[in-house]
């Protein structure tokens, strides 16, 4: 083989390995169940994702409070 076809052998073997995928599989530690409503989810797993004085999982209006209070954050307007 020539230089030239080595070269693009190489190329094209190098090409095909960037289009590959690393399998994206999730352990079942952090896996939050689609069944379950969003209020009812636990944060004690990862409470750097809780809110501070967030009440724990199951309360449905201290939730939804929750909710509001970031959104209301967000909106230019109520500042």
């Amino acid at each position: 083989m020539s230089a030239r076809a080595v070269i693009v052998v190489i190329a094209m073997t190098a090409g095909l390995a960037a289009c590959g995928e690393k399998p994206q599989v999730m352990d079942s530690a952090t896996r939050v169940k689609s069944d379950q409503p969003a209020w009812a989810v636990s944060n004690a797993a990862d409470p750097a994702f809780a809110a501070a004085g967030f009440k724990p999982a199951g309360d449905k209006a201290a939730w939804e409070q929750q909710i509001r209070q970031r959104g209301q954050a967000q909106n230019d307007y109520a500042r």
